[in-house]
């Protein structure tokens, strides 16, 4: 299903003598300007930009036809970031434009979809030498024209699956730890080796001095490699590069296909690539959110804590529980929260959640997850009876048994648990569950 949002530009964006000029579609303003300068490094975020716009438009599982989305982007304080997720929602790309790769006014911050038209990705391509790459995101100035004159219409339809991605990515991602650097000349060399576009062997990568070694199987430290050419994308940011950072969880022998994140760093910008744990799974399947959300608390602390946000490139989660005198986990889940309303990611490089705003309400977050809807209704409905670490739950189509882990994990005996064995988050019996205090035990 789509959710059409429908975005003015001004005009089509494009590269002018002056430079490159992406026009906006949205924010705190009609058309704002969130920076307005020099980019240090114009060919690299030429062809980093180039990459975000391509994953846009490509579909990775069944690649039957072109997507046409257009990339994110959020201005913060002295940061561009550019966003997009593949077609088929399984690639996440980001583009992070640093400090050091700015030269210009940051004249504001928010978050809007950037038109990347066909004539703008040719002459992103045609970008070389010294050439110097100057940006406008918004117009020069906030003249209001009618739509039959100046301003551009698009109905662009926004699919739920990008805010769905959205929410499950940063999720995931905020679970990740740094696992390999190397060179971006191994890099190169590594990327050269993988399979094809089209292979959907799950690989697992391990740090090997300087490079990377593959490996059919999983191991500590390693790092999960599914669909190996989706890191296509990154080829073209390969020369301006100085390391490949490559991210994951926590994996030992016989994990399953777990999501990882894989970053080219040239000093001035960031290009990553997050993918799924299979080719064939979009992130908006993927369930990591649903035990955050289930809180009944989480609503009310996601609009304390998203009161609070500003705009840094990196929120301080500690600081936040400070200021809101909540707890950590309840910070973190009220984080969880908002990143369904597509107001928070999360950037492993740093290590710290970060802010951006979507044309979404908060309360999407129920109507996009089934599972949370059934569990709140099992709940209602009294259909949760528990037993100590273990509990019964009287679905529409039979009876369950709930089992809580001593890792906090749940297992359930319905079909839908026996076939994802909690790799999608949990089911909604054992959300239910977790909704239940259980039962305080009475001294005699």
């Amino acid at each position: 299903m789509n959710a059409v949002q429908t975005y003015r530009y001004l005009q089509p964006s494009a590269l002018r003598p002056a430079g490159l000029d992406l026009q906006t579609c949205g924010g705190p303003a009609a058309n704002p300007r969130f920076f307005a300068g020099f980019l240090t490094a114009p060919v690299a975020a030429a062809a980093g930009l180039l990459a975000v716009a391509e994953v846009a438009r490509t579909r990775y599982h069944r690649p039957v036809d072109r997507a046409s989305l257009d990339p994110v982007v959020t201005g913060s304080r002295g940061r561009l970031r550019f966003e997009s997720f593949s077609g088929c929602c399984g690639v996440y790309a980001r583009m992070d434009v640093l400090p050091s790769g700015l030269d210009g006014e940051v004249g504001g911050h928010g978050t809007t979809n950037v038109d990347v038209n066909p004539p703008l990705r040719e002459a992103l391509a045609r970008v070389g030498g010294i050439e110097p790459l100057h940006v406008a995101v918004g117009p020069d100035d906030l003249t209001v024209s009618t739509l039959d004159g100046a301003v551009v219409e698009r109905k662009v339809p926004l699919p739920d699956r990008w805010l769905r991605g959205f929410a499950e990515v940063h999720v995931l991602t905020a679970g990740f730890e740094p696992r390999a650097e190397i060179p971006a000349t191994e890099a190169a060399a590594f990327l050269r080796r993988l399979p094809a576009a089209g292979d959907r062997t799950v690989l697992w990568a391990v740090p090997a001095g300087r490079t990377l070694r593959l490996t059919s199987r999983p191991a500590p430290g390693a790092v999960c490699l599914a669909g190996a050419g989706r890191l296509a994308a990154l080829r073209g940011l390969l020369r301006h590069a100085r390391t490949l950072r490559v991210y994951g969880p926590t994996v030992r022998a016989g994990s399953p296909a777990v999501p990882s994140t894989w970053e080219l760093d040239t000093g001035a910008l960031r290009l990553s690539l997050t993918l799924s744990p299979e080719p064939y799974r979009g992130f908006s399947g993927e369930g990591a959110a649903l035990a955050a959300l289930a809180g009944d608390d989480v609503v009310d602390d996601a609009e304390l804590v998203g009161a609070l946000l500003d705009w840094e490139p990196t929120i301080d989660v500690a600081a936040l529980a400070d200021a809101t005198a909540l707890p950590d986990d309840r910070v973190r889940a009220a984080l969880a929260q908002l990143g369904t309303a597509g107001r928070v990611g999360y950037d492993a490089a740093d290590g710290g959640y970060f802010h951006r705003a979507m044309p979404y309400d908060a309360g999407r977050a129920e109507r996009d997850n089934p599972r949370l809807v059934g569990a709140r209704a099992l709940v209602e409905h009294g259909a949760v009876e528990r037993d100590g670490e273990h509990a019964t739950v009287h679905g529409d189509a039979g009876v369950y048994r709930v089992r809580r882990h001593p890792d906090g994990t749940y297992s359930c005996t319905c079909r839908w648990w026996a076939r994802h064995r909690g790799q999608r988050g949990p089911c909604r019996h054992a959300l239910a569950v977790s909704m239940v205090p259980a039962p305080v035990a009475v001294r005699p």
